[in-house]
């Protein structure tokens, strides 16, 4: 009978660890996705508004729509410079998480490796012991045929 594996415990410990290490990197990157769509949404919203403040200045507006008009982009200025922001961090949230990722994967197959190594070494103490036992039941029965 095969010994268990010593480090059973920590090796399903590492596979939970890099099972949520997993998770977190796929809700970073779809955090950092859903942060780059929205900047892109506020950018062509933005070259929108522009040409549409263009159009409008070509055909004449008064000073309280052209200040409307500058005041609103610039607000879309500061919003899309606050998203560009938080698309940077969450890029940096993504990275250490992918390298946080990678870590626990090394861990994990660290410890699987000696997992294979040990369940090998006892598969090949076990084939010895079976090799034994039929080397003597072959010997027995030719010592039997040979005193017969």
């Amino acid at each position: 009978m095969s010994k268990p594996f010593a480090l059973q415990t920590v090796l399903e410990l590492m596979q939970r660890r890099a099972d949520d290490a997993t998770r977190q990197l796929a809700r970073l990157i779809a955090a950092e996705q859903d942060a780059k769509a929205k900047l892109d949404l506020l950018c062509q919203y933005r070259e929108e508004y522009a040409r549409r403040f263009q159009l409008s200045a070509q055909d004449g507006m008064s000073p309280l729509q052209w200040k409307n008009f500058q005041d609103f982009l610039a607000r879309l200025d500061d919003a899309i410079a606050q998203q560009q922001q938080f698309v940077l961090q969450s890029r940096n949230k993504t990275t250490a998480g992918q390298a946080h990722w990678q870590e626990q994967r090394v861990r994990l197959k660290a410890i699987d490796t000696l997992s294979v190594r040990h369940y090998k070494a006892e598969d090949a103490k076990e084939n010895r012991r079976e090799q034994k036992q039929v080397d003597e039941i072959a010997s027995r029965r030719h010592l039997e045929d040979d005193t017969d």
